[in-house]
């Protein structure tokens, strides 16, 4: 199932996150040191017809991401992530300043044609460093929008980055051929305790799978005791459910794993 791209309609905070805003973590050395340069920009802008209202009461767009010095490519994986959390129509935006701009002509746009509705548009969205160390750098990029309609929506994903490599991780690049299947059985195992059904209980009823069958999304992020994979709102379930985490510990998965990863130093 993949989840990469997901619009406004979907949805955590991370609760292993390392890096204060705006301050790289300072961190025993060893596996948890930060080893990139960043700095964290802000991007506000208010509709020309806030005046003086607060933003609670106007349309705004604000974000807020870290930039890392002489990586390109991982500043460049940052931005497609946010650009892409709430993509008008589909289409990410290729900078943040486009996606400001166009937002908030979608606002100028709204109100040419309903000029008496005092809705206003949100965007808030963020990208910051949870951990970092020599080989691998994760990030949580998330956010809420609202642009009309019973409300908004929220989503959050995860950046793996392989620092060597200078590339972002997949399954993949973690696991060995072959993986899936018995990955996915593990993970349904762990699904099904954490939400209380039998190993039979039919998943038609509460969740969104195709076919009614459990699948494990692409949505993942390493952390020193295990993959912690997240469902955001509408994806598996109906949006007053919320957000939906699974945790799989290295433990069960030791032999899936391939030699020679960024997540080995977790396993020894």
């Amino acid at each position: 199932m993949k989840t990469k791209y997901l619009f406004c309609f979907i949805a955590a905070s991370f609760a292993f996150a390392s890096c204060q805003w705006g301050v790289p973590n300072k961190q025993k050395e060893g596996v948890l040191k930060d080893t990139l340069a960043y700095a964290y920009t802000i991007v506000r802008e208010r509709a020309a017809d806030c005046g003086n209202k607060p933003d609670s009461a106007c349309t705004v767009v604000q974000v807020k991401y870290p930039v890392f010095t002489g990586q390109q490519k991982l500043n460049d994986s940052i931005t497609r992530s946010l650009t892409s959390l709430f993509a008008m129509d589909g289409k990410p935006d290729s900078t943040i300043a486009l996606m400001t701009k166009n937002f908030l002509k979608a606002y100028v746009d709204f109100k040419k044609n309903e000029p008496k509705s005092v809705i206003f548009y949100e965007l808030n969205s963020y990208a910051k460093v949870l951990t970092q160390d020599s080989s691998l750098a994760t990030l949580e990029v998330g956010g809420y929008t609202y642009q009309g309609g019973a409300h908004g929506g929220s989503a959050t994903f995860f950046i793996n980055w392989n620092t060597k490599a200078n590339k972002n991780l997949t399954l993949n690049d973690i696991f060995t051929d072959g993986y899936k299947d018995k990955l996915k059985a593990i993970a349904e195992t762990i699904f099904r305790k954490d939400e209380k059904l039998s190993a039979t209980a039919s998943l038609a009823d509460n969740y969104f799978f195709t076919d009614n069958k459990f699948a494990l999304n692409d949505n993942f992020l390493i952390t020193p005791t295990g993959l912690k994979f997240l469902y955001n709102q509408y994806e598996i379930k109906p949006y007053a459910a919320g957000t939906t985490t699974l945790v799989i510990p290295y433990s069960q998965i030791t032999s899936l794993l391939r030699p020679n990863t960024v997540v080995t130093k977790y396993t020894k």
